[in-house]
């Protein structure tokens, strides 16, 4: 039985689009980067977390396979986590306007048995937005909630004027490395993914 350790709507909704029968489980795992932590190894490290706590609710259960993710937008080395208020995303969305920024997305999928992981690195530009820019989106509030505080499959995707890597991993699912891994495990869908998901 697989098990997404998530309480992202958003990762339901994508990894339901692999045709996947799965259960979901409501971890509360601390996401704090440690002093010198590369941000990589960050995002890799709360999705193993993530994970191994989803795993500790499960045990005793036949089979069990956890999914665990986690997102991140980085840009000069700052990571951009969820945005306390509209003035904290403000601010983020200011340093994101005319410049490119990584958004690094972790899987860890485990059972009983064995671990395994993947990462899934994006590049996204913005252009230039102007006070009224941030304002209208902020109003919106589409911006709670999100790692870098835009979501870009919403309005957010007028302010994208360019996307190299997986636009599901910047949701925060990256369905590709998501398949791999569940294929590795021997756990496999009913249908296809849906939609087109790398781009360059």
């Amino acid at each position: 039985m697989l098990y997404l350790a998530s309480k992202s709507p958003r990762r339901s909704e994508l990894l339901a689009r692999l045709g996947l029968d799965f259960g979901l489980l409501d971890n509360d795992v601390p996401e704090h980067r440690a002093p010198g932590e590369p941000a990589e190894e960050y995002v890799r490290r709360v999705a193993r977390e993530k994970a191994g706590a989803g795993l500790l609710h499960v045990v005793g259960v036949a089979g069990a396979v956890v999914l665990g993710a986690d997102t991140e937008v980085v840009l000069d080395d700052d990571v951009f986590g969820k945005p306390r208020d509209a003035d904290d995303a403000a601010a983020m969305l200011r340093r994101l306007s005319g410049r490119s920024h990584r958004v690094i997305s972790a899987l860890s999928l485990v059972s009983a048995s064995r671990e395994a992981q993947a990462v899934s690195l994006s590049e996204v530009t913005f252009a230039e937005l102007g006070d009224a820019d941030i304002a209208g989106y902020l109003a919106t509030g589409e911006w709670e909630g999100r790692a870098g505080a835009y979501a870009i499959q919403g309005r957010a995707q007028t302010f994208i004027s360019h996307l190299s890597g997986s636009y599901s991993g910047v949701m925060g699912l990256p369905l590709y490395e998501t398949a791999r891994l569940l294929r590795e495990f021997g756990v496999s869908g009913k249908g296809k993914i849906s939609g087109t998901d790398q781009i360059g």
